[in-house]
């Protein structure tokens, strides 16, 4: 029994040798800085746990999208039938329209959103009265923190043709557009009420640029002759371009993101031509019509572009702006 403990003991100090063998915790240094700052790896662990939970675990069930899933059979005994489901997706006459859809109200928010979102930068750096500045950027950073699901009940009552839209319409003399239930104007709708929402939040970045500048930069132009435009155009375009840049790559990934909650709450079966997009098409091909397999494919073919898109991103954020992560 003894030699038996000795050797499970060794056995065990083996391995947790092997462990601390590891290049990041071998060093005394690295397991000396971790234990001095364990308080911020015990903030650090309930993100983690998360994470894994939420995020890591559920990647299990990308099975689905090579089975012909049935919940009552669960993943083990659900009948593999390879790539069947995504033949079915590709063949799909609705799946074309959801990919374009994607790429169009996607692309759309983000040129629109950083074009907005620089204006108001410069705009709001050029503003010297400190208190009516702050008031504006607190009322422009509100609607961030503002969910979809408020956020659409108030669009649809002002949208509707008996809103205030509507009745504004009618005063004119016009007839009543329904706006959300309209293909030519679903995706306007989206655009705009995307820039209300988000483009103050996304002005945060792009002014703590331009605060980054050296303000002797702006005297030495103004000593030129230089006026306000022309400061701007010369100086503080140029001062932020690499923070542009680098934004513009790092969007690239989000390309696929058309954003769910907000087309989810928004739109209805009138204008699934223009307004259904990939996450919306899941939810209904899995959730609606219990299409598992068809609907865990089409999430997995949007995982892979978005990944590939991802590090086209990193690699042109790291020539263009010098970014790297490692």
């Amino acid at each position: 029994m003894v030699a038996e403990s000795q050797i499970g003991r060794k056995d065990s100090e083996q391995r947790w040798g092997a462990w601390l063998r590891v290049p990041a915790l071998a060093d005394p240094k690295t397991r000396a800085y971790i234990w001095r700052n364990w308080s911020l790896y015990a903030m650090l662990a309930p993100t983690l746990i998360l994470l894994a939970i939420f995020a890591y675990y559920p990647m299990y069930g990308v099975v689905m999208a090579f089975q012909n899933y049935n919940p009552g059979l669960g993943f083990v005994r659900s009948p593999w039938v390879g790539l069947a489901n995504f033949e079915r997706l590709f063949a799909s006459p609705a799946f074309p329209r959801v990919i374009g859809n994607t790429l169009i109200i996607a692309v759309s928010k983000l040129v629109t959103g950083q074009i907005v979102a620089i204006a108001l930068a410069l705009l709001f750096n050029e503003i010297r009265h400190v208190s009516f500045k702050r008031t504006m950027q607190n009322l422009l950073y509100m609607p961030h923190f503002l969910s979809w699901v408020v956020l659409a009940g108030i669009l649809m009552d002002i949208l509707s043709p008996m809103g205030l839209a509507g009745k504004v319409q009618q005063a004119l003399g016009m007839e009543p557009v329904i706006f959300l239930g309209s293909n030519f104007w679903f995706r306007p709708v989206l655009v705009i009420t995307n820039l209300w929402k988000e483009a103050g939040w996304s002005m945060i970045i792009y002014l703590a640029a331009l605060l980054a500048i050296d303000p002797d930069l702006y005297e030495a132009a103004a000593i030129d002759g230089a006026n306000r435009f022309q400061r701007i155009r010369y100086v503080a375009i140029p001062g932020i371009m690499t923070t542009i840049i680098l934004l513009a790559c790092l969007n690239l990934g989000d390309v696929l993101q058309a954003g769910f909650e907000q087309v989810f709450n928004l739109y209805n079966p009138t204008v699934y031509e223009t307004g259904d997009i990939i996450d919306t098409y899941v939810y209904r091909m899995g959730l609606v019509q219990a299409q598992f397999g068809v609907a865990a494919a089409a999430g997995l073919f949007k995982s892979a572009i978005g990944f590939v898109l991802i590090i086209i991103s990193y690699r042109l954020a790291d020539r263009y702006a010098g970014y790297r992560i490692f």
